[in-house]
């Protein structure tokens, strides 16, 4: 087969196995269309166990996300696969690893609240979609395309050189450093009934994501020198708002979420 319909597909396959996976797995986190949510998992087994599997499930899913996403690591899988398909890879591998995550997350049992009143329940749903609304609103103001690597293999399937976006800092990042983290942890968190299983994958999930993003920004700072500046003056999960005058100054700034 031919290497760029092979890479075209490829870069299509790892996508949409993505794409269907994470769909899916908002769904499960809000108990929404689904035969078993997050929040009604049956707890029959033992609480260590459970305790046992979700950490293992946590930690095989960071030390994957992370690692790969550190530009060590790119450069050397750069070396036995072609570069337009590096991102693909990553985004496939990342699935592969999260679909245990949330697919054999194992409950524990407990309830921590529960809202049954409906106005509230209606609200608490609105902050959910909202959340989840931010994410993907984040990953397409970064270029969504290049994100999850369907920019390159379809420049490669062209015939034309790939090329770094200088990302600008468009709205959503002109106020948060990390508006796919904060879309994420309010999808995570906002549930009118979270049950000790849902506390656990969002505590978990949180955790992963401050230190996640801790060494996110070191390898920014360390490519980007304009990063440093942009870190001081926007809040990374709390909105703020960046000063004017840094915008004129700093106009194209790599933002790029692993």
């Amino acid at each position: 087969m031919n290497s760029r319909i092979f890479g075209l597909i490829y870069g299509g396959f790892s996508y949409l196995i993505f794409f269907l996976t994470f769909n899916y797995a908002i769904l499960f986190i809000g108990n929404i269309f689904v035969p078993v949510g997050l929040d009604s998992l049956p707890t029959d087994g033992s609480i260590l166990f459970a305790i046992l599997i979700n950490i293992s499930l946590i930690m095989l899913f960071g030390i994957q996300h992370s690692v790969m996403a550190r530009p060590r690591f790119k450069r050397w899988l750069t070396r036995y696969i072609p570069q337009h398909l590096e991102r693909s890879t990553y985004v496939l591998v990342s699935t592969l690893f999260f679909f245990p995550l949330i697919f054999c997350w194992q409950p524990m049992g407990g309830v921590i609240w529960s809202v049954q009143e409906p106005m509230a329940v209606g609200l608490i749903y609105a902050i959910f979609a909202i959340g989840w609304g931010i994410l993907f609103l984040a990953s397409f103001q970064l270029n969504h395309f290049d994100l999850f690597g369907l920019r390159q293999v379809w420049l490669y399937f062209r015939g034309r050189e790939y090329t770094h976006l200088p990302f600008q800092t468009p709205w959503l990042y002109r106020y948060m450093r990390h508006p796919l983290y904060v879309g994420l942890l309010i999808g995570l968190w906002a549930a009118p009934t979270m049950t000790v299983t849902h506390f656990a994958l969002a505590l978990a999930c949180t955790l992963y994501v401050r230190v996640g993003a801790h060494y996110e920004e070191q390898d920014l700072q360390q490519h980007l020198p304009e990063y440093t500046q942009y870190r001081e003056d926007v809040s990374a999960f709390v909105p703020g708002v960046l000063s004017n005058k840094y915008l004129k100054s700093n106009s194209n700034i790599q933002t790029q979420e692993s």
